[in-house]
């Protein structure tokens, strides 16, 4: 399954717009046929956060669906899938309240994101419920998969302890299988 960038339709009039941002139908029409479980949202008071990136293993691997809420985010999906021609190789968009873009994340890709404002929220749904065993992660700035992530005012990322400690994917044993399906990022 690849990487998606979905543009929802906004019908606006004087009013301000609206917008159906998750119909089954319509994502399965565009290769999303996943069944969304838990819904996810966070809040990032400062520009330059950095969350991720993060994974979910099998057997409670998440697919996930990601939209900014308020803000603005630089968004990435990086390939860990054993065997995939495309491992370690990395996609990314700019989401934001603004756009309305969503990601579609397949299981078997790290995701992280760096706001690019202050006071970002972000949203997102996911195929499988939160299983603290199954979490696990990659460094945001290994060298081996090199994220272009946005320049920082003032330099170093905001993180979590926990991200800070992260393995390097050197040190990672994918538990992911390869579908066939390069990383690509189509845009629906």
């Amino acid at each position: 399954m690849a990487v998606r960038l979905i543009s929802g339709k906004r019908f606006a009039d004087a009013r301000g717009w609206f917008s159906e941002a998750y119909n089954a139908n319509t994502f399965a029409r565009h290769g999303v046929d996943v069944t969304f479980v838990q819904d996810n949202q966070s809040l990032s008071v400062a520009q330059g956060t950095i969350r991720g990136l993060h994974f979910q293993a099998p057997p409670h691997a998440q697919a996930k669906l990601v939209r900014c809420l308020r803000g603005a985010i630089f968004d990435v999906a990086v390939d860990v899938r054993k065997g995939s021609p495309t491992y370690a190789h990395w996609v990314g968009a700019e989401l934001s309240a603004e756009n309305g873009k969503q990601l579609f994340i397949p299981c078997g890709f790290a995701h992280g994101f760096m706001t690019l404002e202050p006071d970002t929220e972000v949203f997102y749904k996911v195929s499988d419920f939160y299983a603290p065993s199954c979490d696990g992660g990659l460094r945001w700035d290994d060298p081996a998969i090199s994220v272009q992530w946005p320049e920082i005012r003032g330099g170093r990322p905001l993180l979590s302890e926990k991200d800070e400690k992260l393995p390097l994917l050197a040190a990672f044993e994918s538990p992911f299988p390869y579908d066939g399906v390069p990383l690509s990022l189509i845009e629906v």
